[in-house]
């Protein structure tokens, strides 16, 4: 990949959306534009993609994300599914185990992954879209939103040669990181708080594996707590404090790693060193996702400690619930007003998440030894419950996204501001296929039975599809609900015909008989030729 192309280097070069920041979260929106086929221009500051592993998991709802965008088995390919987790004390006792359980959205439910190489993967698949322009070693000095509102105008520093030059955008995602310079620039609050401990973050590369070295441990020693991860392709993680009297300096040196790692049965010769960094746990959120025509994503709009691995994922689906919005907008299939859910729905369920981070965090970092002894004999007899550290982990863990306000119908019911679940199913054509892959990122009706009429949205010429019960012959206009998900969940939420939006979640629900609302004010639907996203 080129670092600047003659097209990117014009003067006054217009797109229809600009992306600051080429990491997971820019990264993948600028896969979700590109395949929706406008044209987008990512501004990078850095040359290459970040060596060290931020990250470490992602979950079943983010992979779907990436599975828009033809990248899900791809980048599963190089992840870690499915491995349990443990809790253990000083003495390297479990008192708490848990494997995660599946939400229903045709993924495993947790992945270990290697965030370097997941990128590549990521960048790989932009370059199959030319209508996405990418400028690395090129930074935002300023941004200027006209008067008029149409559009931003973004002065840009090319630091390979100090080249000055403008780009416009209609609309500009700024993914830059929690230090990000479009923030500061916009003048957006960043409140929140910073723990007062540091930690180490060690990777390394496996040389020689040892028992249980694909299990996650958070290892609850009140003397010093640590985090044991599995993550793919060869490579382990710790994380460990860095307590008062330490010598920071010291704990970044190979000696003071061996030394750490020993203590659980770790020798030099089964790990290589590849890094040592120190870094803060931060909670804090921009007291608006947007301003104008300029939106936060990501580490740039909130930030929360590592705990349950929703950093990243976090992100991910801040950019898939605004990008298609931004491509309904640009197209003229809905009015501008769209864009004010994008902090309605986001905030709430990433503010959620960030205090279910922060309460696994206390479980973890406790060294008040009396109550790490209540917290280890309670935790270990609740754990004899069977089923009980799965139900802590699917309650306690990552929220189900449920918007409770956003874009959506009015009256609502129970699948309102849901995403459908989403099964294997079979096509009219007798292929069996992710549910996703059968709605096709647009707007639809789905039908749990015989379809009523519903003669607002079929003016607008909304399709429809039919879901027939498992065993069915498959046939025109219809899928069959091979694994017996789809209309069991809809029973479940008594009704019989969803108004989905293009991110599978229900705009709008009917029971049997009725009528779904109305579709969105100033709703017109416009045929859309989108960039192939076959890897």
């Amino acid at each position: 990949m080129s670092e600047i192309s003659a097209k990117g280097r014009a003067e006054d070069s217009a797109y229809d959306v600009a992306v600051i920041g080429y990491g997971p979260t820019g990264v993948t929106a600028a896969n979700l534009l590109g395949a929706m086929g406008l044209r987008v221009v990512v501004l990078e500051r850095d040359a290459e993609i970040f060596a060290r592993a931020r990250a470490i998991s992602t979950d079943e709802e983010v992979v779907r994300i990436w599975q828009r965008i033809g990248l899900a088995d791809r980048l599963k390919r190089d992840m870690l599914a499915e491995r349990p987790l443990d809790f253990v004390d000083a003495d390297g006792r479990t008192f708490l185990s848990a494997c995660p359980t599946p939400r229903g959205h045709g993924h495993p439910p947790q992945m270990f992954i290697y965030q370097p190489a997941l990128e590549q993967v990521l960048r790989d698949g932009v370059d199959r879209h030319p209508n996405v322009e990418i400028l690395l070693r090129h930074e935002c000095l300023r941004l200027r939103q006209s008067a008029d509102g149409a559009g931003v105008e973004l002065t840009v520093l090319g630091t390979a040669d100090d080249s000055v030059h403008r780009v416009r955008a209609s609309y500009v995602i700024a993914a830059d990181g929690g230090s990000s310079l479009t923030r500061a620039q916009l003048n957006i609050g960043y409140e929140g708080k910073t723990y007062e401990d540091r930690w180490v973050v060690i990777d390394t590369k496996m040389l020689k594996p040892w028992p249980d070295h694909d299990r996650l441990r958070f290892r609850c020693d009140p003397a010093r707590p640590a985090v044991d991860c599995p993550t793919p392709l060869g490579h382990h993680r710790w994380e460990f404090p860095i307590l008062p009297g330490d010598d920071e300096a010291y704990l970044t040196t190979d000696e003071a790693v061996y030394r750490m790692v020993s203590r659980y049965g770790i020798s030099r010769d089964s790990i290589k060193i590849l890094r040592a960094t120190v870094y803060s746990h931060h909670v804090r959120f921009a007291s608006r996702f947007r301003m104008g025509r300029v939106f936060l994503a990501g580490d740039a709009a909130h930030a929360m400690p590592p705990w349950i691995g929703q950093g990243m994922a976090a992100g991910v689906r801040d950019v898939a619930n605004l990008c298609w919005k931004l491509d309904a907008v640009l197209r003229g299939e809905l009015p501008e007003t769209v864009l004010d859910s994008y902090e309605a729905e986001r905030k709430p369920h990433v503010t959620e998440i960030t205090k279910r981070a922060v309460f696994v965090g206390r479980i973890i970092t406790e060294r008040r030894s009396a109550v790490t002894r209540v917290r280890n004999s309670g935790l270990r007899a609740l754990g004899r419950v069977p089923g009980f550290g799965n139900w802590l982990q699917d309650s306690q863990w990552i929220p189900v996204a449920h918007y409770s306000a956003g874009f959506q119908a009015r009256p609502r019911t129970k699948a309102s501001g849901r995403q459908i679940p989403q099964p294997w199913v079979t096509g009219p054509d007798g292929e069996r296929v992710r549910l996703d892959d059968a709605l096709g990122g647009r707007w639809l009706l789905l039908h749990g039975g015989l379809p009523a009429p519903q003669p607002a949205w079929e003016r607008l010429d909304v399709p429809s599809l039919t879901v027939t019960p498992a065993g069915t012959r498959p046939a025109e206009g219809t899928v069959v609900d091979s694994d017996g998900v789809l209309l069991a969940w809809m029973a479940e939420h008594r009704v019989t015909t969803l108004a989905l939006r293009p991110d599978a979640y229900v705009y709008a629900a009917a029971a049997a008989g009725a009528q779904l609302p109305p579709p969105p004010a100033g709703f017109a639907p416009v045929l859309r030729n989108t960039v192939s996203t076959t890897p």
